[in-house]
C-alpha cells in the first residue's frame, strides 16, 4: 500500500522517539552533515576562494565532521573545481556535491566527488504548493516522477545518495509521505526534511518527524535528516526537537552562516546534545576542542563577525562580571558555568614562538591552533614570520593566527601585491602616499596627495594604479593581538560594478595593512 493511502496516525499522539529510551550504552550516533562550504557560502559577501575552502575542509575533517557538502558543482568552474580538489584531500569524511533534480546537475556533481574516498550526492527538489505552483510549475505526478528518475540516475553513479525534498516542512503530510517513499524505492539513503524558510516551529518539526516514521512503511532503509533555518531564531531548536523525534543527522553550519537569516549553529546543536546528553541520549564524532579554532577561522575568511554574546564561541560566552556570578564562580565553577571554556577550545594567549623559531615549531603550533602548513605555504607564512619577529619582540599565538589567516586569504589568485609605500600625513597639509605595487610582470608607481588622510589617500593611490574604482561599504580595524606594537587587522568590504568583496590585510602599520586588505579585495574582483 501507497503512503498516500495508508491511514494518517493521530499527530497528537506521542510516539516514543530516542529520548529517554535507550540506556547510556545505547546512545545514538548523529550524524553531523557540514553545510557551511555550500549553504553558508550563499551569505552575501562570503564567497571564499580555493585556498580557503580547502582549509576549511581540513577543519572541518579534524573536527569530526562526518559529510562535508562541499560545493553546488554545476553552478561554475570554481564551485566544480573546490569540490573535486576537496574529494581528494579530505580522507576521512563523505564529500558531498549538490544538484537539482536533473542530468546534468547529477553528473557534474558526480564527477566532481569522483576521486572522494566517501563520496554523496545529495539532490533536491521542491514539494510545497507554494513551490509547485509559482517556481516549478509542476503537478504533484510530476514532481514524484522527476524526483525519482533524478535519485535513480544518482544512484547509478553512487551508492550515497540524499534526498531532499525543498520546503518540506510547507508540504503537505499526504504529498511529503509519497515523495519520500518513492524516493526512499528510488534509492536515497538519507531523506533531508528541510525547513527552507525557517517557517516551522519545534512542535511542529517534532510531529513531521513523528509522521514520517509511522506512515511511509520503508522509512527504516533511510536515516531521517533535518536542515533549519533560522529565519525565525528557531533553526537549533527545531534541529534538536527532530533529533528528539528520530533523525539521524542535523544538517549545520559553522557560527550559524548561511542564507538569510542562516543555519543551525554546528557549535550550539552539538554541544546541547553534549551538555544534555541526559536527555537527548546521543552521540557525535565532534572534537569540541576544536570548536572555537574552526569559527574563528570561518569568521575571517569570510568577513562575517561572531557576535560577542554568540552562545558557546563568542567572546562573552565564559565571561562573568556580575558580582553575584562572580562569587559564585570563586566558590563553585558550576553555579554558573554548565560547561567550560577549555571544553569547546578556549585558551589564553601565550608567548610561544621567537625568532630564533624554526620552520618545525612553527608548523606544529600552526597545527595545535588548527591550520595546517606545509611546502611552499608553510615557507611563505615562515618568511612572514621572521619579518614580524623583527619588529616584535614577542610573537602570540593571535600573530600567528594572522599571518596564517592573511596568507590564506591571498595564495589563490593573486595578481597585485605590495612592493613598497611611503606616507606623510599632518594637520597643515595634504596627505601624500607614494606607492609601487607589482602586477607579477611589472611594476607601477604613483603619488597621490588626495583624501582626508593617510588611509583614504592610500584608497586612492591603489584605485589609480589598478585602474579599479571602488566603493568603500565598510571597514573595520581591530587588535590581532596584545601590546603596543600588536599587528592591525583591516577588514574591508567594497562594492564593484554592484557586486560586493572582501579584503583582509595584516600589519603592525595600518597603512600597509588597509593596502593589503584593499589589493585581496581587489584580486578577488579579478579572480572572480
Amino acid at each position: 500500500m501507497s503512503s498516500s493511502s495508508t491511514p494518517a496516525a493521530d499527530e497528537s499522539a506521542v510516539v516514543e522517539s530516542n529520548v529517554g529510551a535507550e540506556s547510556a550504552s545505547e546512545k545514538r550516533h548523529i550524524r553531523i552533515f557540514d553545510t557551511t562550504l555550500r549553504d553558508g557560502e550563499q551569505s552575501p559577501g562570503a564567497s571564499m576562494n580555493l585556498n580557503e575552502k580547502l582549509e576549511v575542509a581540513h577543519q572541518l575533517a579534524d573536527l569530526g565532521v562526518d559529510i562535508i557538502e562541499a560545493g553546488f558543482p554545476i553552478a561554475s568552474p570554481g564551485d566544480f573545481e573546490s569540490v573535486k580538489q576537496i574529494a581528494q584531500a579530505i580522507k576521512t569524511s563523505t564529500i558531498c556535491g549538490l544538484a537539482r533534480c536533473n542530468e546534468k546537475d547529477i553528473m557534474r556533481a558526480a564527477d566532481a566527488i569522483a576521486p572522494a574516498a566517501q563520496g554523496r550526492i545529495h539532490v533536491f527538489l521542491a514539494t510545497s504548493a507554494i513551490h509547485r505552483e509559482f517556481k516549478l510549475r509542476m503537478t504533484p505526478d510530476e514532481i514524484v516522477r522527476r524526483a525519482v528518475e533524478g535519485v535513480k540516475l544518482a544512484r547509478s553513479r553512487c551508492e550515497d545518495i540524499e534526498f531532499s525534498p525543498e520546503d518540506a516542512c510547507r508540504t503537505e503530510h499526504d504529498f511529503l509521505c509519497r515523495v519520500v517513499e518513492a524516493a526512499i524505492d528510488a534509492g536515497a539513503t538519507t531523506i533531508n526534511v528541510p525547513d527552507t524558510v525557517g517557517y516551522i516551529t519545534p512542535e511542529e518539526v517534532y510531529k513531521i518527524f513523528q509522521m514520517l516514521r509511522n506512515r511511509v512503511p520503508n522509512i527504516d532503509k533511510a536515516v531521517l535528516s533535518t536542515h533549519c533555518h533560522d529565519d525565525l531564531g528557531m533553526a537549533v531548536a527545531n534541529s534538536l526537537a527532530a533529533v528528539a523525534a528520530g533523525a539521524g543527522q542535523i544538517e549545520c553550519t559553522i557560527n550559524g552562516i548561511g542564507e538569510r537569516a542562516g543555519n543551525a549553529a554546528l557549535e550550539e546543536v552539538v554541544m546541547a546534545m553534549k551538555t544534555r546528553s541526559d536527555f537527548y541520549q546521543c552521540t557525535t564524532r565532534i572534537d569540541s576542542k576544536r570548536l572555537v579554532p574552526i569559527s574563528r577561522l570561518v569568521s575571517k575568511v569570510t568577513g562575517i563577525n561572531v557576535q560577542r554574546n554568540k552562545a558557546i564561541v563568542g567572546r562573552n560566552a565564559f565571561a562573568h562580571e556580575s558580582g553575584i556570578h562572580q562569587d559564585g564562580m570563586l566558590k563553585e565553577r558550576s553555579t554558573y558555568e554548565i560547561m567550560s571554556p577549555e571544553e569547546v577550545g578556549f585558551v589564553k594567549t601565550d608567548l610561544v614562538l621567537g625568532k630564533h623559531s624554526g620552520r618545525a615549531a612553527l608548523a606544529d603550533r600552526a597545527k595545535t591552533l588548527g591550520f595546517h602548513l606545509e611546502g611552499e605555504e608553510l615557507q611563505r607564512v615562515f618568511e612572514q614570520f621572521k619579518i614580524l619577529a623583527d619588529k616584535k619582540k614577542e610573537i602570540y599565538d593571535g600573530d600567528i593566527v594572522a599571518l596564517v589567516q592573511q596568507e590564506i586569504s591571498t595564495a589563490s589568485g593573486q595578481a597585485w601585491s605590495l612592493v613598497s609605500y611611503e606616507v606623510s600625513s599632518s594637520t597643515a597639509k595634504r596627505p601624500c602616499v607614494k606607492l609601487t605595487l607589482s602586477n607579477g610582470t611589472e611594476e607601477k608607481s604613483v603619488e597621490v596627495s588626495e583624501g582626508d588622510g593617510p588611509i583614504d589617500a592610500a584608497f586612492w593611490a591603489v584605485e589609480q594604479i589598478t585602474g579599479l574604482e571602488l566603493i568603500c561599504k565598510e571597514f573595520r580595524v581591530r587588535s590581532a593581538t596584545l601590546g603596543r606594537d600588536a599587528q592591525g587587522e583591516v577588514n574591508l568590504e567594497v562594492e564593484y560594478k554592484g557586486k560586493l568583496y572582501r579584503g583582509v590585510g595584516v600589519s603592525t602599520d595600518s597603512v600597509e595593512s588597509t593596502i593589503l586588505a584593499m589589493l585581496n579585495a581587489i584580486n578577488r574582483i579579478i579572480a572572480s
